[in-house]
């Protein structure tokens, strides 16, 4: 089941090589904050299926704040920057 949840090394790497400034950029707010957006999306479709699985669902609610908090940081350093990312990430803007 974790395997469903968590997101495979390959993916980072390929999320890492898009929105990364190099190679091995997996620190930059805007990597973090697609491979966490990767993540919300898997645990959105598990609870999908799994309606009553709370603890997941608090887990998402974490990552969705963490996300949130990044990408506050990334809208006041640099809002067109932030109009991108949340328009390549197919996100809404609601913060």
């Amino acid at each position: 089941m974790a395997d469903k949840l968590s997101i495979s090394k390959e993916r980072t790497a390929e999320l890492i090589a898009e929105y990364g400034k190099g190679a091995n950029d997996s620190g930059s707010p805007e990597v973090q904050v697609a491979i966490l957006t990767e993540r919300i999306r898997n645990l959105t479709e598990h609870l999908k299926v799994h309606k009553k699985d709370n603890h997941t669902r608090r887990g998402l609610m974490k990552l969705i704040g963490k996300r949130r908090g990044l990408l506050k940081y990334i809208k006041s350093r640099d809002i067109n920057e932030y109009r991108a990312l949340v328009k390549k990430l197919g996100i809404r803007d609601n913060i």
